[in-house]
């Protein structure tokens, strides 16, 4: 399905070969990258799960997002709120504008669902790009404070500064 054109810009569902094009981009521009996490996302949407988009821009896949309708894992997991998840552009796709259309329409996706939407954002350097965008966009932080593995990380509990480190950011969509 296509979500939406915009000029040189195409947003529509991910479909499996997706996978290795951005498995191979990623590790081309030296981010750690495993073709298992987009099967992951590619299963989860084939079950009903999830939403996962792509975009292309002049036929080329650019950038990504997945969208989880009713997000079981995090800081709002199990209480009917979807999750933003994996969300990336590619670095020279970057400033073109692909990262804030990718966000609009899995703003409007998860507006479908519920009023609020989710997500967690790395905290290391590699992450403040979409730091940066996410307060822009209005999202705040949750209150329930860092994370790390899936669980929150207690004051002054060891944890790791990886992208298993995150901290939960919601926005109200209506």
């Amino acid at each position: 399905m296509i979500y939406e054109t915009r000029g040189h810009l195409t947003v529509r569902d991910m479909e499996y070969e997706d996978a290795q094009v951005f498995t191979d981009a990623e590790t081309e521009q030296g981010w750690h990258a495993s073709v298992d996490k987009y099967l992951k996302r590619l299963d989860d949407q084939k079950a009903g799960n999830a939403i996962s988009l792509v975009a292309e821009y002049c036929g080329k896949g650019a950038g990504y997002i997945n969208v989880y309708p009713d997000a079981r894992t995090g800081a709002f997991g199990g209480k009917g709120y979807p999750e933003i998840v994996d969300f990336g552009v590619l670095e020279k796709y970057r400033n073109l504008g692909i990262g804030s259309a990718l966000m609009d329409i899995a703003e409007k996706i998860a507006a479908q669902y519920a009023d609020t939407v989710y997500l967690g954002v790395g905290l290391h350097s590699g992450y403040g790009s979409a730091q940066r965008m996410y307060v822009k966009r209005g999202y705040l932080p949750d209150g329930s404070g860092v994370w790390f593995r899936d669980k929150v990380c207690g004051p002054y509990e060891e944890c790791v500064n990886d992208d298993d480190l995150v901290l939960y950011l919601s926005k109200k969509l209506r």
